[in-house]
């Protein structure tokens, strides 16, 4: 590959993606504002470079792939100035709607061309190629770019760059009521004397079944809580969805129902990983443990 791509952001999903593309020919060049990475980042295939600077000078396509909306426009006051023309900007961060497209529409402004690409899937997808990727931007740049993307995974070409960052928030908001609901249904059962085990196998042939069925109910059954990804951010965008939706006149109760069941956690918990801990809550409040070893 004749492209040098410059990515922002080392912590789970960029070492894993800086793995992937290093891994399919591109020369990748890697910061973060944690020193520590670097390791991390050489492991994964790239060069490190400790200065953001040097990475703006040297990359053809800029990848930002950072924890949160904060980060993402502290980050944002330094490539906006210095994006050349010829470059452009890709942010795959999950990242509040409204200001992320304003640091789009803003390096757009300078000359700079740029698309959002927030991501479905945690960092196995990322190494496999096989993330679901919520794309916004002009066609014709996503075209220009389309065998980095389809390196990625599959593009889900959803509209502008704001429909990018609200598609994230929403397939992210369904998956945590799923999960809520899931974990009553099951903590139910338990109480009444069926079995989760039985139950969950159930759920999972019928109408109710789905994906975070098939792929993760057996973990509660093992105590596991997803330590993928940061129960503070599970927060924050569930907030970002309700805020959002009560700004616009929607009704979003069962969304603040969930809102609050992972406020809760993180309350309990602290800002730990596990995307299933709105579930352990409701064990403990219920007084009821679906791990098979309990």
């Amino acid at each position: 590959m004749s492209q040098t791509i410059g990515i922002i952001g080392i912590g789970r999903m960029g070492r894993a993606i800086c793995e992937r593309l290093s891994g399919r020919g591109w020369t990748v060049l890697a910061t973060d504002r944690r020193a520590e990475r670097e390791a991390e980042a050489m492991e994964a295939g790239a060069r490190w470079v400790p200065e953001l600077g040097a990475v703006l000078d040297g990359a053809d396509l800029l990848v930002t792939v950072l924890p949160e909306t904060d980060a993402l426009e502290e980050v944002a006051a330094a490539i906006i100035p210095a994006l050349r023309r010829e470059a452009t900007w890709i942010d795959m961060t999950t990242a509040a709607p409204e200001r992320g497209s304003k640091l789009m529409e803003q390096a757009q402004r300078r000359g700079g061309e740029c698309l959002v690409c927030t991501l479905g899937g945690g960092t196995d997808e990322a190494r496999a190629g096989t993330l679901q990727l919520f794309v916004g931007g002009a066609p014709a740049t996503v075209d220009r770019h389309r065998p980095l993307l389809e390196a990625l995974g599959t593009t889900e070409h959803v509209g502008d760059h704001r429909s990018a960052y609200l598609s994230k928030l929403l397939v992210n908001a369904l998956w945590f009521a799923q999960a809520v609901a899931l974990g009553e249904a099951l903590v139910l059962a338990a109480r009444e004397g069926v079995g989760a085990e039985t139950l969950l196998g159930a759920i999972g042939r019928s109408a109710a079944g789905g994906e975070l069925v098939r792929q993760h109910g057996a973990a509660l059954l093992e105590g596991d809580y997803l330590a993928s990804y940061g129960l503070d951010r599970c927060c924050d965008q569930l907030r970002a969805v309700v805020e959002l939706a009560t700004q616009r006149g929607v009704p979003c109760e069962l969304s603040a129902t969930v809102r609050d069941a992972y406020r809760d956690a993180l309350e309990r918990y602290g800002a730990v990983d596990g995307e299933l801990l709105a579930v352990a809550r409701i064990e403990e409040r219920a007084g009821v443990r679906l791990a098979r070893d309990s």
